[in-house]
């Protein structure tokens, strides 16, 4: 295998033994550069700490780009990795440390901090790493109609519920309006409670306890439609090994031979 294979083989597979030790070390390297950021903005550890969090933090931003760098370099289309999703979160992740050299002023340096909060996004990209991360978010893609239907009912729900509160209870106990009515009907069916609206009339507690106890069965429907399909796609789990002669990652977890070439998967 070629150097750019062995490198491609490190970064992009997570399920042999030097793909795992790195996906492993830069997950704690991104869990490192979260807390880094977070302790930053505290005002007291940044008086003391600064110059060292500072430092710690343009070390990190040094290792992404070096991994961003190398991603697009071993991938099969670096142009495609660039473009996705995962490949503009690594840039954007990387960027504001280097733009920081070169803005000036107390504002734009506010705005170079918020910036820097995104690369807390980064975590998203423990769905690449482990293989049961790849098995929730197939099964999140195939509830995704599923969830929609539901999403829609529950939004004909609270408006339904909400202008029957708006009827029942009206302007003198706080629904003065059917978009604030509807409020109420979403932080109560979703059992949040804020309490900053509350029906005072007994048929308006009447309902309200309804849609309280409603909203517990309704929140176990997505939970549901998930575990539905992650049993359903359970066997057919595929491996992110990647085939050294033509590229191609969707093998099954036992596969020895590519199903595309007919390649050696372990050479």
């Amino acid at each position: 295998m070629s150097v750019k294979a062995q490198v491609r083989g490190i970064i992009f597979d997570s399920d042999t033994p030097a793909g795992h030790r790195f996906d492993v070390a830069l997950i704690w390297l991104i869990l490192l550069s979260v807390v880094t950021v977070s302790l930053e903005s505290v005002s007291t550890i940044r008086a003391d700490w600064g110059d060292w969090l500072y430092g710690v933090e343009w070390a990190l931003t040094l290792v992404f780009t070096l991994e961003y760098i190398l991603r697009i370099w071993s991938a099969e289309r670096g142009r495609n990795y660039a473009l996705s999703f995962f490949g503009i979160v690594d840039l954007v992740a990387i960027l504001p440390t280097f733009l920081s050299l070169f803005v000036a002023g107390t504002q734009a340096l506010i705005a170079i901090r918020i910036l820097r909060l995104l690369r807390v996004f980064r975590m998203f990209r423990l769905v690449e790493f482990v293989g049961e991360g790849q098995q929730l978010l197939r099964a999140l893609i195939a509830s995704a109609r599923k969830i929609g239907v539901f999403t829609a009912f529950i939004l004909v729900l609270v408006i339904c519920l909400g202008s029957l509160m708006y009827v029942i209870e009206g302007e003198h106990s706080g629904f003065d309006s059917i978009p604030r009515a509807v409020y109420w009907a979403i932080v109560t069916l979703t059992t949040v409670g804020y309490g900053d609206i509350t029906p005072v009339t007994p048929l308006g507690q009447l309902v309200a306890s309804i849609v309280m106890l409603s909203g517990y069965a309704i929140i176990a429907v997505p939970t549901g439609i998930v575990t539905s399909e992650l049993v359903r796609n359970r066997d057919e789990e595929l491996s992110t090994r990647t085939c050294p002669n033509c590229g191609a990652t969707d093998h099954d977890l036992d596969a020895k031979y590519c199903k595309h070439c007919g390649a050696d998967l372990n050479p």
